[in-house]
């Protein structure tokens, strides 16, 4: 069979470029979403009088046997056929008759393929947000099973000062809640209709844009047919979101790896989330954190690879935008599979509280409580500082800790030193002193967990809701 759009040319495709040219090999991951518009869009047709009833009729039944097929595998894609909407047409063809071709009136592959990418990313979205809550409310539990353990806070991957452990995954919880507002927020601009801004200015068929919307459940159409078939704005903002999503899984795998290494053992990962060694029987392998913090980099190259396609395109659709799918599916791959992984993994996680004990009792993470203490004792922060860096020096000198010190050794840097000291520099009371809004202190975490589930409810409603109106 000749290409259907194959009137105005004399020779046959080569091969090559055939071959070349093709985007079935990917974009037949498309195919629900291409059937789902159609339906549409024929739909609206007969509502508007531009096919007949009977044609409209002959060829929703045909799609929703095509929908058919598609779901049970049963379509075999032609590269000669070229894309996901020409091999639909084709096998709604070959099932109706010719009557299949008026479905195209009114339409161009260019508003096309946009309307199916917008439909299959509004989906991805919600399924995001949503394994997004899922990994909060295990790193919640995790958090509300911690409140009283503590353990050294870093900067510089340097102990700084004693945290609890909830205050540390509770850090997780708000950046992931940021990642799911962005994903929220992007909907709306996912959420609108592309269809029936034509090959880029619009068609001459009374078409009801507006319609079609309703029937799809787009919240609104855009607004100049240029703008319609050329944004790809919504894929780089869900890819850009995405790189921010797996910058933080990243993020929290750097530090499962050190957490559970030998020379930390903070934490042991379930023996289901991680592998052995071909040749060292007694290795225990963070594989899935190694793996996600290193897909990061793929996810990030989708988004430059996808900027850098767009940067010098002229209005309106140009066949580079075809590699616009590719990336995106990888990304959508990519992030589904981390984020079905971590929340198991942090939730089947084990936490050794004895031995993240032990390191905030062999460090001088709680020095500058000290410092505090002579503030409050009148002494200038400035003076302050240098007294306890001189007492620190003298302890690592000395081979001990600030409360392995005598009042009389104390006393040595400053006179304002008393019995309270020794209250001031346990663990507890230096998490807990942090008693602000947003600190370590244990009242203020427990506050913490309680906005954050609040908010799990929230985001709970907004998937149940957005999840009904992507479908």
């Amino acid at each position: 069979m000749s290409k259907l759009w194959g009137g105005r040319f004399t020779k046959k495709t080569d091969q090559l470029v055939e071959e070349y040219t093709a985007s079935i090999m990917f974009d037949k991951e498309l195919a629900e979403e291409d059937v789902q518009g159609s339906l549409a869009h024929v739909t609206m047709l007969g509502k508007q009088g531009i096919l007949p009833a009977d044609d409209v009729e002959t060829i929703k039944q045909g799609l929703t046997r095509v929908l058919e097929k598609v779901r049970k595998g049963e379509i075999e894609f032609s590269v000669s056929d070229e894309d996901i909407h020409m091999n639909i047409e084709k096998t709604l063809i070959d099932d109706i008759g010719p009557v299949g071709g008026k479905l195209h009136t009114g339409r161009s592959r260019n508003d096309q393929v946009a309307t199916d990418m917008h439909l299959y990313l509004r989906k991805r979205v919600v399924e995001f947000v949503e394994l997004l809550h899922k990994l909060q409310a295990a790193l919640i539990e995790q958090a509300k099973a911690n409140l009283d353990t503590i353990v050294p806070g870093y900067t510089h991957l340097q102990r700084a000062q004693p945290i609890l452990f909830a205050h540390h995954l509770m850090a997780y919880v708000s950046m992931f809640g940021r990642d799911a507002e962005r994903l929220q927020d992007s909907y709306k601009r996912i959420n609108t209709l592309p269809l029936g801004a034509g090959a880029l200015a619009g068609t001459t068929f009374p078409i009801d844009r507006h319609f079609v919307a309703s029937q799809l459940g787009f919240d609104r159409v855009y607004e100049n047919s240029l703008d319609a078939v050329s944004d790809r704005d919504f894929i780089l903002e869900f890819l850009s979101h995405a790189s921010i999503i797996m910058m933080h899984l990243s993020r929290l795998s750097e530090e499962l790896i050190l957490w559970s290494s030998t020379e930390f053992h903070f934490v042991e990962l379930d023996d289901a989330f991680c592998t052995g060694s071909s040749i060292m029987p007694q290795k225990k392998n963070p594989d899935v954190p190694e793996l996600v913090r290193g897909k990061t980099g793929r996810v990030y190259g989708n988004l430059i690879g996808l900027l850098t396609v767009l940067k010098s395109l002229p209005l309106a659709y140009n066949k580079d935008m075809q590699e616009d799918k590719e990336g995106m599916f990888d990304t959508v791959r990519t992030l589904q599979g981390a984020l079905q992984l971590f929340a198991p993994m942090i939730a089947t996680m084990k936490v050794n509280k004895d031995r993240m004990r032990q390191a905030v009792n062999q460090d001088f993470s709680n020095a500058t409580d000290i410092a505090d203490f002579l503030v409050g004792k009148g002494l200038p922060f400035r003076q302050a500082h240098e007294v306890i860096g001189k007492t620190v020096l003298y302890c690592i000198q000395q081979n001990k800790y600030l409360l392995d010190l005598t009042l009389d050794e104390f006393k040595q840097f400053s006179d304002l030193f008393d019995d309270r000291i020794y209250e001031v520099l346990q663990p507890e009371q230096v998490v807990n002193a942090r008693n602000v809004y947003g600190g370590t202190a244990r009242s203020q975490v427990a506050e913490a967990i309680a906005r954050a589930e609040r908010e799990q409810d929230q985001t709970a409603a907004w998937v149940k809701e957005y999840s009904e109106r992507s479908q």
